[in-house]
């Protein structure tokens, strides 16, 4: 029996993502019978609840050039309420806005998304690497299928997101690029869409046509020397995907109309992993109608 491919969509939480046009174009793709999982972020709605609450938030810059999230427990705080309390929610009634049946998920739901809390992170200040403690965020460890393996057959979208659980059974976050790349190999999904706030990983950051439409990663998730900030993440969760088994990554624009359709007809950039078979990760797109 063929079973119907199954497409991960990680829908970006920068303020100009178009979380609405993503919704209306997973639509489509869901009558023609497609499997889709959207997995969400919402550093926009994530920064604006900690304004009016008047939370601080900090960036953390690894050695690497690598940026998260630091997240102390009023931080952790506002997560929880940005993510499912205000973006899930949306997501969800913007997919039935569209005759999507649609359920909402945190990885805490179901235990599905386990990570192990990192006790110390390193970070660069003034050209210093520090290390910081007291930070609420974890690596992902397991995850656990059976829910969205139930919504999918049930012929619902899962909508997924941070915070995962940690090893106390207490909330901690996660990268959620990440969180779509483990979920991805753990579904055994066929494609994994990165949708950003850039037209694809850029050559030169700040010359916006200069996208790179094939990029290859190395193996140790090293970023490409010009992506920086979340973009560098971007590759590191790519990269992870593509080591767990998925046939497809691609980075692409977020904020076009028809930013699904545009990416899978092959918009942006498509990853590979350096030091595999040769082409690994560059793939044929199926047809898109």
């Amino acid at each position: 029996m063929t079973t119907t491919p199954l497409i991960v969509v990680k829908c970006g939480g920068n303020p100009a993502v178009n979380a609405a046009n993503i919704c209306a174009d997973i639509a489509p793709l869901i009558r023609q019978g497609r499997r889709i999982v959207l997995v969400h972020g919402g550093s926009g709605e994530i920064a604006r609840l900690a304004g009016r609450l008047g939370v601080p938030q900090r960036t953390l810059v690894a050695p690497d050039n690598v940026s998260t999230r630091y997240t102390d427990p009023a931080t952790l705080e506002v997560v929880v309420l940005a993510l499912a309390g205000a973006v899930k929610p949306r997501l969800v009634a913007e997919l039935s806005r569209h005759g999507v049946r649609a359920a909402g998920l945190t990885g805490m739901d179901g235990g599905m998304l386990r990570a192990h809390r990192k006790s110390a992170v390193r970070t660069v200040v003034d050209g210093r690497t520090v290390v910081v403690r007291d930070n609420h965020s974890g690596r992902i460890t397991t995850v656990d299928t059976t829910l969205p393996e139930a919504l999918l057959r049930s012929g619902h979208v899962p909508v997924i997101s941070p915070p995962a659980i940690d090893e106390r059974g207490l909330p901690v976050n996660v990268d959620a690029d990440r969180a779509a790349a483990a979920l991805a190999v753990a579904l055994g999904a066929d494609q994994l869409l990165l949708l950003t706030g850039a037209p694809g990983v850029l050559a030169d950051p700040d010359d916006p046509d200069s996208v790179q439409t094939r990029l290859r990663v190395t193996p140790d998730g090293a970023p490409a020397p010009s992506a920086g900030g979340g973009m560098a993440l971007k590759l590191v969760a790519a990269r992870e995907a593509l080591a767990g088994g998925v046939a497809t990554v691609r980075i692409a624009d977020g904020r076009s109309d028809e930013p699904v359709r545009r990416a899978l007809a092959g918009a942006g950039t498509v990853v590979g992993l350096a030091g595999s078979a040769p082409e690994h990760g560059f793939h044929a797109e199926p047809a898109v109608v």
